[in-house]
């Protein structure tokens, strides 16, 4: 029972990571550079969409796959399980940068250097965010057999446990 609870609650939370994504995305490409006044909301609502919905939803994907390999022995050695934590530790360190940014860029008072590295940067890393979501749903979903990376993972616990 307790294994379905955490494999439903990371699945509605994997969803709930793809959404936030896309809105971000949205806002981002319509987000006009002039008024400042209009570029400062556009900012603003892309901060509340990612401290309301993306953190908190990554935060549940993260926190149940890591009970879900706690809970499951067989996950423990899978090697699409450890490239799905991978994936998420990156999109979660990736959209927190992200925030911060957008965040800087809705203060009203942005730095300009800042505020032209957001614009330069932000499309193309939603989209790799959005990706990465996406191949990690995928990757769930279709558990590939990781065999090169779960050698890897034995060997070295095999070496932890000799030392």
């Amino acid at each position: 029972m307790l294994r379905k609870l955490i494999k439903i609650l990371h699945e509605i939370g994997a969803i709930g990571v793809v959404g936030p994504f896309a809105a971000c995305i949205l806002l981002a490409a319509k987000a006009p550079p002039l008024p400042l006044i209009a570029y400062a909301v556009a900012r603003h609502q892309i901060a509340v969409i990612t401290q309301w919905l993306l953190v908190p939803s990554l935060a549940v994907v993260l926190i149940s796959g890591l009970l879900a390999i706690a809970a499951n022995k067989a996950y423990v050695d899978a090697g699409w399980a450890r490239l799905k934590a991978l994936l998420g530790v990156t999109i979660a360190g990736s959209a927190r940068h992200a925030a911060e940014l957008s965040a800087l860029a809705a203060s009203g008072h942005p730095d300009p250097v800042q505020l032209a590295q957001v614009q330069r940067t932000e499309s193309g890393s939603l989209w790799l965010l959005l990706t990465l979501s996406f191949a990690n749903i995928v990757i769930g979903v279709w558990r590939p057999h990781l065999r090169g990376i779960s050698r890897l993972w034995c060997r070295i616990r095999n070496s932890d446990n000799k030392a």
